[in-house]
């Protein structure tokens, strides 16, 4: 596993708080996205801005994390693939435990199989990485089915926002050869 680069905005030195249970840090940053945060459909693209709120506490079992992260993702209309934008704004909480008590976790918390249910996040020295957090927070806040609003074409007036009337054309046609 590669080690946690200190440098990396979304990593976060957690020195000050490391086995002081009680003690509290609040941070507001505004971070790049690393990389695409989403699905094929719509995401946060890489590059974008992250306007992150976190709220980093000390507790017996590790480091507490809970916060918040406001983006806008792009993609395309599912109806008539136009362009189309949706804020984001998804909360976290996660807990990064000490070595120590998330090997004692490990121990204790597996199922017959060995099968964990929980994913243990684990600090990394006084390191904690964000990235996992921030993409298990944003991707199931995503629509699944974006729709561009009410001016998208193409829609049934039944058919839900996207719902702009189009003219139709109906032809019909004789069954006895000629033109209609």
């Amino acid at each position: 596993m590669p080690r946690l680069d200190p440098r990396n905005p979304l990593v976060i030195d957690t020195r000050d708080l490391v086995r002081r249970p009680g003690t509290m840090q609040e941070l507001t940053r505004r971070v790049r996205a690393p990389e695409a945060i989403g699905t094929d459909i719509i995401a946060i693209p890489a590059g974008a801005p992250l306007d992150l709120e976190i709220r980093l506490e000390s507790v017996v079992e590790g480091i507490l994390v809970s916060g918040s992260v406001r983006a806008t993702a792009t993609g395309a209309c599912v109806r008539c693939l136009e362009p189309a934008t949706y804020p984001v704004d998804a909360s976290f909480l996660e807990l990064f435990a000490y070595a120590d008590r998330a090997a004692h976790h490990h121990e204790t918390g597996a199922d017959a199989n060995g099968a964990d249910e929980d994913v243990v996040r684990e600090l990394e020295g006084d390191l904690v990485d964000l990235e996992p957090v921030v993409r298990d927070a944003v991707v199931p806040s995503l629509p699944f089915n974006r729709c561009a609003g009410t001016t998208a074409p193409g829609c049934a007036p039944s058919a839900g926002p996207c719902s702009r009337r189009t003219r139709t054309t109906t032809t019909t046609r004789s069954t006895r050869g000629g033109p209609p």
